[in-house]
């Protein structure tokens, strides 16, 4: 029987989420530049970041791989966040990013693996989760994205489910049918901009919700809420949907910004 895994999750800010399992450190979307900064996407789109860090990159200390789901918005890689992939042992993303960043950079396409390992830790089976970053037809415009499922023998009740920016659609709810989750980590603040209208870019509350019934994940912890202008549902707003779905509600961990929190998985 494999030894039981001690995992800690501490949400930095934004879509950034350092995950220690067992002796390894894992970094989801690097975001540290300091808050005021104003970022361009493309296609007229941009935003300001509102809130810095909770941790400066200074001070996180080693990382063995960073879990990007894509590489082309600074809202889930800024400068300060790009400037220590280089000291990462591993950068794990999209096929396209991989060729964009190369040096340590691992490409995968959705539902492609790759294992982790190391000598006198449990090797970590990464797999590539599909996205889709807005609305249908959008893929040329936004570029590709993925999440991420992190399996380790011993788990009792599932995967780790990071589910990078993606809106609601067939090619996330194959999750569902594929994957038996524990905790799944969301991707929310229903992104928006003033340029696209009503169009969503990034999970709103109620689609999450619809996902999670779907899912069923064991644990739900938000994530990519606060920190940007173009997160358009806080946890207020975020919140205020998950009281109309209680079954969905009770498995919610809202993690405090930077402070370690152990998981039972």
């Amino acid at each position: 029987m494999a030894a039981r895994v001690n995992i800690s999750l501490t949400h930095i800010g934004g879509p950034t989420v350092l995950l220690e399992v067992g002796e390894w450190r894992l970094l989801t979307d690097p975001t540290f530049d300091p808050a005021g900064g104003t970022y361009r996407f493309g296609w007229g789109t941009g935003s300001r970041k509102l809130t810095g860090p909770a941790i400066a990159a200074s001070d996180l200390g080693p990382v063995d791989a960073i879990l990007l789901s894509h590489d082309h918005h600074d809202d889930n890689l800024d400068r300060a966040g790009r400037a220590m992939l280089p000291s990462a042992g591993t950068v794990l993303t999209t096929a396209p990013g991989a060729k964009r960043l190369r040096g340590n950079a691992r490409g995968l396409e959705p539902w492609a693996s790759t294992r982790l390992e190391a000598p006198g830790r449990p090797s970590i089976e990464v797999t590539a989760t599909p996205c889709r970053h807005g609305p249908p037809l959008s893929r040329p415009t936004v570029g590709d994205v993925i999440g991420f499922a992190l399996a380790w023998d011993g788990q009792e009740h599932g995967v780790i489910w990071i589910s990078g920016d993606t809106v609601l659609y067939d090619g996330v709810r194959e999750v569902a049918d594929r994957l038996r989750v524990d905790t799944a980590l969301l991707h929310l603040g229903g992104v928006r901009f003033p340029i696209s209208g009503p169009v969503h870019y990034t999970l709103t509350a109620a689609q999450a919700v619809v996902l999670c019934r779907l899912v069923r994940p064991r644990t739900i912890v938000p994530i990519h809420y606060e920190g940007w202008k173009h997160f358009r549902e806080g946890r207020e707003a975020i919140e205020r949907e998950l009281s109309k779905a209680p079954e969905v509600r009770e498995r919610v961990r809202w993690l405090p910004i930077g402070t370690a929190t152990e998981l039972d998985v």
